[in-house]
C-alpha cells in the first residue's frame, strides 16, 4: 500500500513516515501544499494523510481540487479541534479526521478503515480458499495457521485481496507496493511474490503472462 503524507512540521512528517514504513507501507511525502497536490494527481496512492494548515496552499484547497479528477481517501490531520474544520473538510470530501496531537494506533487503525472503505471492501477479514487476511490485526492464516510474511510481503498480498478478482498489473503493483525511494529496476517484486507463494502455496497468486496477477479469480 502507498501512501502520501502532506505535513509541514519536519519532525512530524519524519517521525510519521518512518512509522508507517515500519509497518510496511509505501510513503512518499510533500512538504507544502503545491508540492502535495501535484503528487496526489500523479500517482495511484491507497490513501492519503494531509494536514490542514500548509504553506502555499493550504489542504482543505489541496483536497477540493484533487476531488475534481480522484477519489483517493484522505484522512485529514490538522492541530485545529473546532468543529467548523472538521465539518469543512468532510464536506470538501476528507473520509475521516485526527486532531493532533494524535495517538499512532488509531491513526493507523483509521487510516485501514478508509482504505478498506476505497476498496469497497466492509469487513477486516478476507477469506481466499485456505487463506485468511484480517486487515485489522495485519495477520495472514493459512489453514487455521498463522503465517509469518515480511511487512512488504503482506502488502502485496493485502494489495491483490482488495482487488481479489481482478488482474493487477506490474506496473501497478510497483506504484502501490514501492514508493519514490525505492528502485523499480530491480526484481524486488519477482523475489516477494516467489516468497508468498513459497508461505501460501503456489496456486495462490496466478500469473498471467506478460499481464499481471490475481488471487481469488
Amino acid at each position: 500500500m502507498r501512501l502520501l503524507i502532506v505535513e509541514d512540521e519536519p519532525d512530524l512528517l519524519r517521525s510519521l513516515a518512518r512509522a508507517l514504513r515500519e509497518e510496511g507501507y509505501a510513503v512518499d511525502t510533500a512538504e507544502d501544499g503545491e508540492d502535495g497536490l501535484y503528487k496526489a494527481t500523479s500517482t495511484g496512492y491507497d490513501a492519503i494523510v494531509l494536514d490542514g494548515m500548509l504553506p502555499i496552499m493550504d489542504g482543505w484547497a489541496l483536497l477540493k481540487e484533487l476531488r475534481k479528477t480522484k477519489q483517493t481517501p484522505v484522512l485529514m490531520l490538522t492541530a485545529r479541534d473546532r468543529s467548523a474544520d472538521r465539518v469543512r473538510g468532510l464536506d470538501i470530501g476528507a473520509d475521516d479526521y485526527v486532531v493532533k496531537p494524535f495517538d499512532l494506533a488509531e491513526l493507523l487503525a483509521r487510516l485501514r478503515a478508509i482504505i478498506r472503505r476505497g476498496s469497497k471492501q466492509s469487513s477486516a477479514k478476507i477469506k481466499i480458499n485456505a487463506v485468511e487476511i484480517n486487515t485489522a490485526s495485519r495477520v495472514i492464516l493459512l489453514a487455521g495457521e498463522e503465517v509469518i510474511l515480511t511487512a512488504r510481503e503482506y502488502s502485496l498480498v493485502e494489495y491483490l485481496a482488495l482487488h481479489r478478482g481482478e488482474l493487477v498489473t506490474r506496473t501497478v503493483l510497483y506504484e502501490h507496493l514501492f514508493d519514490e525511494n525505492d528502485s523499480s529496476l530491480s526484481n524486488l517484486l519477482d523475489v516477494h511474490i516467489s516468497n508468498v507463494r513459497k508461505k501460501l502455496g503456489h496456486e495462490f497468486i496466478t500469473t498471467r503472462r506478460g499481464h499481471g496477477y490475481s488471487i481469488g479469480a
